[in-house]
């Protein structure tokens, strides 16, 4: 049986379907994407699915979480193939808006991010989770839901939007999922069709480098400075030498720690070729 699924290019009209299928009593999930779906955005479909009655994903490559260097140009758009993904996942409404129902002529209302923001990919990318933030308050006033979904891979967005809603006191539940990884342990993510043959298997030294922190970690280790050399040497050992961070900080503030616990969350960012990269893991996990 087909299944049938709506697109909505207005937020107007997208707000008024949402808060109608509320006001009958449904639970709606909200899966944000920018697109180019994976594995790892259509766990997160089926997520919804299970826990809510509607899963609504939508689809914004968002220009203001872009650097001016940045791949906002190239950044791939796949938008009929994104569709047939979520139609055959059972996403019931997608919201595909065009960047003037974003940000109309004359915006200039943004979201300052909260301190979490600072450090890390804010550090790398300025005015980044500006971008984010500002785009995600918008996409939970259009698309009213009780809960929304995102992944792991993106540790640092989860936690400023987790400390928006705190913040802000927006009515939404959000629930971060576990990363979705290739057979080699490498995180799912767009960026990764831009890796030629060679700097794919460079890439899963990352996440090798991860897993033998977690290792040291069962092993009794606590040190944050040997669970950075561990991961240093396994990208090194790849041969990756563009390295913005490894870090080994707190899982709720990100801040460095010496010593690690439970919490402790070990994360990397690199380039390999004009790629960037992200990847994290709890060390207990």
């Amino acid at each position: 049986m087909e299944v049938p699924m709506d697109v909505v290019t207005d937020g107007g009209e997208m707000q008024r379907r949402v808060l109608a299928l509320r006001e009958a009593g449904r639970r709606i999930g909200l899966v944000p994407t920018m697109g180019a779906l994976h594995e790892g955005h259509l766990s997160l479909v089926r997520r919804a699915r299970a826990a809510c009655d509607i899963a609504v994903a939508t689809i914004f490559v968002n220009p203001t979480q872009f650097g001016p260097k940045e791949d906002f140009s190239k950044y791939p758009r796949t938008l009929d193939s994104d569709l047939a993904m979520l139609k055959s996942e059972g996403t019931d409404l997608v919201f595909v808006p065009e960047k003037d129902a974003i940000y109309p002529p004359g915006f200039s209302t943004y979201v300052e991010p909260p301190a979490v923001a600072t450090t890390l990919e804010g550090a790398a990318r300025p005015g980044h989770f500006r971008g984010v933030a500002t785009v995600v308050l918008k996409l939970f006033h259009l698309v009213p839901a009780h809960i929304a979904f995102f992944g792991q891979k993106d540790f640092q967005q989860s936690l400023v939007i987790r400390r928006m809603v705190c913040d802000l006191d927006l009515p939404i539940d959000i629930q971060v999922c576990p990363t979705v990884r290739e057979p080699d342990g490498l995180a799912m993510s767009s960026r990764n069709r831009y890796l030629s043959a060679p700097e794919r298997q460079q890439a899963a030294a990352l996440s090798r480098g991860l897993r033998a922190a977690q290792q040291q970690y069962r092993d009794g280790v606590r040190d944050a400075g040997v669970f950075r050399q561990e991961i240093e040497r396994s990208l090194s050992d790849a041969g990756i030498q563009q390295i913005d961070y490894v870090a080994v900080a707190d899982g709720y503030s990100l801040q460095p720690v010496e010593s690690a616990d439970e919490r402790t969350v070990a994360l990397i960012a690199a380039r390999i070729g004009t790629t960037r990269l992200i990847d994290n893991a709890y060390l207990s996990e």
